[in-house]
């Protein structure tokens, strides 16, 4: 708040007291003696648990493990720093509208333990539910929603299926003309869906795992794992050598790499997944929506700019990069969903590496190798997914078996021939 001055003469910026001037100065010189929000660890020689990777679900594992399983000696190791692959490089979308109720189940638990995360962590992880909206574009399409809603309320979430009247209503800014390349019918909407700040979900579980004790260690890259007597005991790293009596690998569309230093392989391809924002505007969009027949989707961030996505580019890379043909397809298609984003400037362009499975469900559970327990396979839709998975895991290495949730999610599953088919689901609305 600015203090009114009479006198301009008395108008002094060093003498206001919250003025501009000083929020500049402060930001500038006031940035000694903070303390760290986790600790900087150099590795100990044996730990109870060995997490490998420190983004979203590798903490939030760690996390849970700490306070919940009383499980304190962990260590977190990430080649690179906290938060730096696919947590950081996400469109941030939280959503739990999917088809089979095993997926219901488990991305409606995240759902609620986003809800109340910035209590628990005591770190405002900015979860605002705004809602999300699957748009329909034809009679066929709005048929298929029907049904998807229907599965979303027998399955025990919220949904509702909007006509084109309603749609318009509550997202006016839309392109609703007859004679769109795709014409609004309508769509699904969630109330309880949202966005999150990815940042402030990775920061946040490293203060809350630090403070119970776990040790994060950045730049510290897994190099091979120590098996002994046919299980795995541990991981040599660019640190060295640490010894732990159960490791899981949570590193997303890194996992077909190490999996294969442990001596398997996985139903796995790992492809880039682009993301866009344009520059700050106006608000002009308060919820998520998607159009799988444009193959964009969209929010408004809390500073203003269009964060927007699409589809994954096809051919399998490691490369934080995306190609020309698909940045083509999602900004065409969102100004023809959304005209009036055509004459915003785009800002900054970027993907991250994501890792699909056959079926589009993740894996969960134990791997071939013995002591060695993986989280990954979350394709587009690991950030939404962050709390249930680490909750899932943690479970899972303090019991030595399955959560009911995360049962069926086990690599097992191909084996029996179980799989969860969440390919339109799961889409690219992430």
């Amino acid at each position: 708040m600015y203090t009114y001055v009479h006198n301009k003469q008395e108008a002094d910026p060093m003498t206001l007291p919250y003025s501009a001037w000083q929020i500049a100065k402060q930001s500038l010189t006031n940035h000694k003696n903070w303390t760290p929000a986790w600790r900087t660890k150099q590795p100990k020689k044996h730990y109870d648990v060995i997490v490998i990777g420190a983004g979203g679900h590798g903490l939030a594992t760690a996390y849970y493990l700490a306070t919940q399983h009383n499980i304190k000696h962990v260590a977190v190791l990430e080649k690179n720093w906290l938060g730096g692959g696919n947590t950081g490089r996400n469109t941030t979308a939280i959503r739990s509208n999917y088809f089979y109720p095993e997926s219901v189940a488990l991305y409606d638990l995240s759902v609620r333990l986003y809800e109340n995360l910035s209590a628990e962590l005591n770190y405002n992880v900015m979860f605002s539910q705004r809602g999300m909206l699957v748009m329909a574009h034809s009679e066929a399409e709005m048929e298929m929603a029907s049904r998807m809603t229907n599965a979303m309320q027998i399955n025990g979430t919220d949904a509702e299926l909007w006509g084109r009247k309603k749609t318009a209503k509550r997202i006016p800014v839309l392109n609703y003309s007859d004679t769109a390349r795709y014409p609004i019918h309508g769509g699904v909407w969630q109330s309880r869906a949202g966005t999150g700040r990815h940042d402030a979900v990775a920061w946040g579980y490293a203060r809350a795992a630090d403070k119970a004790g776990v040790d994060i260690i950045q730049n510290c890259e897994v190099t091979d794992f120590i098996v002994e007597g046919g299980r795995c005991q541990g991981v040599n790293t660019q640190l060295g050598e640490i010894r732990g009596e159960q490791t899981a690998m949570v590193v997303a569309g890194h996992s077909s790499p190490l999996a294969s230093l442990a001596g398997f392989s996985l139903p796995l391809h790992s492809y880039a997944l682009q993301a866009f924002v344009t520059e700050p505007i106006k608000p002009v969009l308060d919820t998520v929506v998607f159009s799988p027949s444009y193959g964009t989707y969209v929010s408004q961030s809390d500073k203003g700019g269009l964060v927007f996505g699409g589809a994954l580019d096809r051919v399998p890379s490691y490369g934080q990069k995306g190609n020309l043909p698909m940045q083509e397809q999602v900004i065409t298609g969102l100004i023809e969903m959304m005209p009036i984003a055509q004459r915003a400037k785009l800002l900054r362009h970027w993907a991250g590496i994501v890792d699909v499975t056959p079926d589009s469900s993740p894996l969960i559970g134990g791997t071939p190798l013995p002591g060695l327990a993986l989280n990954c396979g979350w394709g587009t839709g690991g950030f939404k997914a962050i709390p249930a998975g680490g909750f899932l895991t943690a479970h899972y290495l303090a019991k030595g078996g399955h959560h009911e949730i995360s049962k069926p999610f086990d690599l097992s599953r191909f084996e029996r021939g179980e799989l969860i088919d969440e390919g339109a689901a799961s889409g690219i609305a992430h």
